[in-house]
């Protein structure tokens, strides 16, 4: 049975085979900030055109790396810039509350830190860490060397898992982003877990 997986996967192959280094900063820049683009696939592949010869290295995790700094670069932005206003208007229909929003931001403080470093490496969790970071007022120096670090990291590592797997490179990234897609539901139903058990935990004391 087809589904639009497949599709936006060719989608992207296209851009990246058409527009090279320009295709891959549009491509990670729109996925990071939370497009369904199947980043780490396309990071693959631009390693394994890489491998062929068909892209340079250097300009390949450059093009990667500055696409998906300013993708989640702009999530902090709509965070910082919308974040409270959202909360402040729709945030009492979900229970979410200013204080909330500031033990958020004391939490960013502690530990946050490391999951816009990490993040990336779990779809569906990275599109969130950025605005979050925003709305909770993390400070913008603070949120740039984590998350860019992890962009650089990332980004990295899947370009050269697609230069090293050479030919073998689609089969196993597939695999991986169905094991990541697991990964991270386990991740948002522990984080969830643990949100409850703090908020029960707090009504105690």
């Amino acid at each position: 049975m087809e589904t639009i997986f497949p599709s936006i996967v060719d989608y992207g192959y296209a851009w990246v085979i058409q527009y090279g280094y320009l295709g891959i900063f549009v491509l990670l820049f729109l996925g990071v900030f939370g497009l369904p683009i199947p980043d780490e696939i396309i990071l693959a592949y631009a390693g394994y055109l890489v491998f062929k010869g068909d892209l340079e290295f250097s300009p390949t995790i450059l093009s990667a790396f500055v696409g998906a700094m300013g993708g989640i670069s702009l999530s902090y932005g709509l965070g910082h810039t919308a974040g409270m206003y959202l909360v402040e208007r729709y945030g009492p229909r979900i229970n979410l509350t200013i204080t909330k929003m500031e033990r958020t931001h004391d939490w960013f403080e502690r530990m946050g830190r490391w999951a816009l470093m990490f993040g990336y490496f779990f779809p569906g969790i990275r599109h969130l860490t950025a605005l979050i970071a925003g709305s909770s007022g993390l400070q913008y120096p603070i949120f740039a060397v984590y998350a860019y670090i992890g962009a650089l990291f990332w980004t990295g590592a899947y370009i050269l898992i697609g230069y090293f797997l050479g030919e073998r490179w689609s089969h196993v990234s597939e695999q991986m982003h169905d094991q990541l897609m697991i990964a991270a539901g386990i991740m948002t139903i522990l984080a969830t877990v643990y949100y409850f058990y703090r908020q029960w935990k707090q009504k105690r004391i």
